[in-house]
């Protein structure tokens, strides 16, 4: 019996296919097992393939994997689609009275439950449920207990009155019941459950939580997928804190709004994703210049112009680390989890109020959308600490101004790092300007104020190079002779991964890149490995070029840019491919 169960559901857009996956991820969540969810979805609202997948172990699950065991097929091509996934012994739910899967034929070696979905939830109440119905029916064959699923159901259609919820209810009850009468078979599966309590949620959501946890107070944006997710979740929670969010007409008006809210004192953010950068990229220039704090988070997608809006790629940090003209101090932060997304939200408002720097938070669409479950310690509100840098109390202004009364807000410090004065604090008031700017603010040409000015702002970030700690995640054997470095939701796979390769014998050390500017110097790790690969999801390899920059040597790589975020034992594959080894590992 394998440790984990792989679930999916397909179909087209439209046919309540997330909706469906949530209520079994959650189902399997409140029933005190690991969760780990993948989807894929085209980009529209009605028609094109979509499925929503599931990994559920009583242990940690970290990535998704090419296997899967159980298939709920609303159309022909959910089958196809995930041929390559299917094996012996995997179960195919359908409706064999649909039209489009009447000619329906299982492959063989795997095992078809042909369920009247529709007919079953007409005789519950309503057609609408018939994919309750195959959830009903995936309890029986996995011997999950179907009252964790009614509770998940109570959750999911409280709100909309008893009678939903109990219609609902008897939709599942009548998919458990259709299979346990018509199908006498023994199937593999038989789903522990423990008294384990789980938090579910996705990178979308831990970086809106982190925000909160943070003090954001101001949110703006424009809806773009996949970062509208972490203006869904701030709406409705920001305003108990006092804050607000406001969906902006663009991505340029929704940077502007940011830097307004921030300069006037408030913890403020803005989120969008490759296009929305391009646009915000004038604004960011802004930002820097004027010493404002500010959080931009970057959900990377499947680029360039519109790209596959939908799919998985890490193809923008070429454009976070050098985006933008002129020379422009920033911070880049690469969350490598879910539950890091939270705290890197967290780090990335101190940082940027710190020093007085925009800082980008760079995401991507498998964390955006995947939703992990972890235990409710992992996000400690209590533990986390704001801190809200060189702030000027009123009693000590006079010590940041000039002989003549006025405040200093670009003075050239030591550590680079000005004076802070909020609007209406007595004896604070200044100006600032996107022009060249003395230590008051004002424009000016002169040459050593020039230099002064620029030497002071890229002088914050050579400190917080040498206050802050900026080392990487780091797993596996310290003496092994492969490094694998890699960043952004890449660790997850990779780390299942090693896993994979240690049963080959196969041994590796990781490390995990959650700061890429600045970033700690790898060349002496690099130096003591005899082979390096990078690992990550763009066609040119940017990362890799960075890394050999600073370690002035060349590494191998491995790159995915099909729009398909990597998978444990693919990846496992491919290392061993890289090191010249033959490869078929087995999830």
């Amino acid at each position: 019996m394998p440790d984990d169960l792989n679930w999916a559901i397909g179909g087209e857009a439209g046919d309540g296919i997330d909706s469906t996956g949530k209520i079994f991820a959650q189902a399997l969540s409140r029933a005190g097992r690991h969760v780990f969810t993948s989807k894929d979805f085209a980009s529209r609202i009605r028609g094109g393939y979509t499925a929503y997948k599931v990994r559920t172990s009583v242990d940690r699950v970290e990535s998704v994997v090419d296997r899967l065991d159980v298939l709920i097929a609303l159309t022909q091509r959910t089958v196809d689609e995930n041929m390559d996934e299917l094996h012996e012994g995997s179960v195919i739910i359908y409706d064999g009275e649909r039209t489009t899967m009447q000619d329906l034929e299982i492959p063989e070696g795997m095992i078809g439950l042909d369920v009247p979905l529709k007919s079953l939830a007409e005789d519950a109440g309503g057609a609408i449920m018939r994919n309750v119905v195959a959830l009903g029916a995936a309890c029986e064959v996995a011997a999950f207990p179907i009252d964790n699923l009614a509770e998940s159901l109570e959750k999911r259609f409280g709100g909309k009155g008893e009678a939903i919820v109990e219609n609902n209810k008897r939709a599942a009850e009548l998919g458990q019941e259709y299979v346990q009468e018509h199908y006498d078979h023994e199937f593999d599966y038989d789903l522990e459950t423990t008294d384990n309590d789980y938090v579910l949620l996705n990178g979308d959501e831990a970086i809106g939580m982190g925000a909160l946890a943070a003090g954001c107070r101001f949110y703006s944006g424009y809806p773009i997928t996949p970062a509208t997710n972490v203006m869904e979740y701030l709406t409705g929670r920001i305003e108990r804190y006092g804050g607000t969010v406001i969906q902006a007409e663009d991505e340029l008006s929704a940077i502007n709004m940011a830097l307004g809210a921030a300069r006037a004192g408030a913890r403020a953010m803005t989120a969008t994703s490759g296009p929305g950068i391009d646009l915000m990229t004038e604004t960011f220039g802004l930002v820097a210049t004027t010493e404002t704090p500010l959080v931009i988070v970057d959900v990377m997608r499947s680029g360039p112009s519109t790209g596959m809006p939908t799919k998985q790629e890490q193809g923008d940090l070429n454009m976070l680390l050098y985006g933008g003209h002129g020379e422009i101090p920033r911070f880049v932060l690469a969350p490598t989890t879910v539950s890091e997304c939270f705290h890197k939200a967290v780090e990335a408002f101190n940082l940027a109020e710190k020093y007085q720097t925009p800082v980008y938070l760079a995401s991507d669409l498998a964390l955006a959308v995947t939703e992990q479950t972890f235990p409710p310690e992992e996000f400690d509100m209590d533990a986390v600490e704001i801190d809200r840098g060189n702030v000027v109390s009123e009693d000590a202004i006079d010590e940041w101004s000039n002989e003549k009364g006025q405040f200093q807000p670009h003075l050239a410090t030591e550590d680079g790092v000005s004076p802070r004065a909020f609007p209406g604090m007595a004896g604070g008031a200044h100006m600032t300007t996107g022009l060249e700017h003395d230590a008051l603010g004002r424009r000016t040409e002169d040459t050593d104020v020039r230099i002064e000015q620029v030497e002071k702002r890229t002088r914050k970030v050579e400190t917080a190079r040498e206050r802050e700690d900026w080392s990487p995640r780091e797993f596996g054997d310290e003496d092994a002779d492969t490094l694998v470095v890699s960043w952004g939701s890449n660790e997850g796979a990779m780390r299942e991964a090693m896993g994979f390769l240690e049963e080959e014998d196969v041994s590796v050390r990781f490390l995990s890149i959650p700061y890429l500017f600045p970033r700690a110097d790898l060349s002496a790790d690099i130096e003591a490995a005899e082979e390096v690969i990078v690992v990550e999801c763009n066609a040119t390899g940017q990362l890799a070029d960075v890394i050999e920059h600073d370690a002035l040597t060349r590494v191998k790589r491995i790159n995915k840019y099909n729009g398909v975020r990597f998978k444990a034992d693919e990846l496992a594959d491919d290392v061993k491919r890289a090191l010249g080894e033959s490869a078929e590992v087995t999830a």
